[in-house]
């Protein structure tokens, strides 16, 4: 096998309905720049909201993604950064305090990366493993608001950090799953980190911004504001969820509903009248459009309720001046940002990719923000 050199960056995002690789590199006229030469997708029946539940049809779903990108790239996938989803992903707030002994105490690179070892020192359930940690500010002798302390004198350091975890059972299903499919995981990560990477700029990542990455199982939250992570979270929520409603609401098969929801789905044109028609298997099926949107909107609307009150936990709601940004694959039904900015009173837009060159016409899509992001 050829070694994959460290100029290619290889995003795997293992979704709820989806696998998507995504396999860049660093653009040869812009050191600055990643350009994608390789992406692949192969649906995925082994999850359940995120998490594994079927080793074996997982392993499947991903190989055939890899390989597809493979084809295109040229490339072996050997590693990549992987994320993990789930509701039992889940965040806190933890603090870390260490005390400088050097002579001319001064703060270095190992002092940083002792205080937030020391903030890693939290009494957690032993189901329950650390997978990131974010420091948000250190301080520094009672000085406060330090992004870097680094090269500064003192003898207390402190620091505030977010910590997120995962059940361990979930992880190692999902190691499994990599082993299996011969790809090691350079690094674990949040979904909804991994599209920040993605589609966020710089001043969003200050002024405080929440991304909402909608799939299939689970929607993914990460708050980031003074350009830290403070909050993430997992809701057990998705795209899946309005299929099943609209397959219930309009007494049909599944199949039929997920076609309803991608080709006609709207939150747009309340008290339209009028209907759609769906042809399957030789037959034309006819919806109304008011009760398409109406089932619509009530599943989003709930979505946007357990937002809300994520938020509120970090007292952000009706707070964020850089809004929400919306990825995922829910993130295409027209009229989402709209019907966010009503629920959430905050400016809301769906998530454009930071620049990229190479393939990008597949990318583009806000499904691909985390696979992106990832890489």
């Amino acid at each position: 096998m050829r070694e994959s050199l460290p100029s290619h960056y290889i995003g795997l995002d293992i979704g709820t309905s989806m696998i998507r690789c995504v396999i860049g590199m660093v653009d040869a006229h812009d050191a600055g720049h990643v350009s994608v030469i390789g992406h692949g997708q192969a649906s995925n029946m082994g999850m359940r909201k995120g998490v594994v539940v079927h080793i074996e049809d997982v392993v499947e779903s991903v190989v055939r993604a890899i390989t597809e990108a493979e084809r295109l790239s040229g490339i072996q996938v050997q590693n990549a950064t992987v994320n993990v989803n789930g509701s039992h992903v889940s965040g806190m707030n933890s603090k870390g305090v260490i005390a400088i002994s050097s002579a001319n105490r001064e703060i270095t690179p190992e002092d940083r990366l002792r205080v937030e070892e020391a903030a890693t020192i939290v009494q957690l359930p032993p189901n329950r493993e650390i997978i990131q940690v974010f420091a948000k500010n250190y301080r520094l002798d009672g000085q406060d608001n330090i992004k870097d302390p680094v090269g500064m004198n003192g003898v207390r350091l402190e620091v505030d950090t977010h910590i997120v975890t995962a059940a361990t059972p979930n992880l190692r299903s999902l190691d499994m799953v990599l082993e299996k499919a011969h790809v090691q995981a350079n690094h674990h990560t949040v979904a909804s980190l991994a599209a920040a990477e993605a589609v966020l700029n710089r001043q969003q990542k200050e002024s405080g911004t929440l991304l909402l990455d909608i799939g299939a199982g689970t929607t993914n939250l990460v708050v980031i504001e003074d350009g830290e992570v403070q909050h993430v979270a997992v809701l057990p929520l998705g795209g899946t969820n309005i299929t099943n409603d609209l397959a219930i609401g309009l007494k049909t098969d599944l199949d039929i509903a997920e076609t309803v929801k991608v080709q006609h789905a709207s939150l747009e044109g309340k008290g339209e009248r009028g209907s759609v028609s769906v042809t399957h298997e030789d037959q034309v099926l006819t919806f109304f459009k008011e009760d398409i949107r109406m089932i619509v909107e009530a599943r989003v609307e709930e979505i946007m309720e357990y937002v809300d009150k994520e938020l509120k936990k970090i007292h952000r709601s009706r707070k964020l001046p850089g809004g929400v940004v919306i990825v995922g694959g829910t993130a295409n039904l027209p009229g989402i940002a709209e019907f966010t900015r009503d629920k959430l009173q905050l400016a809301a837009r769906t998530g454009q990719l930071q620049p990229l060159s190479g393939l990008v016409d597949t990318v583009q899509d806000p499904a691909f923000s985390t696979a992106v992001g990832l890489m």
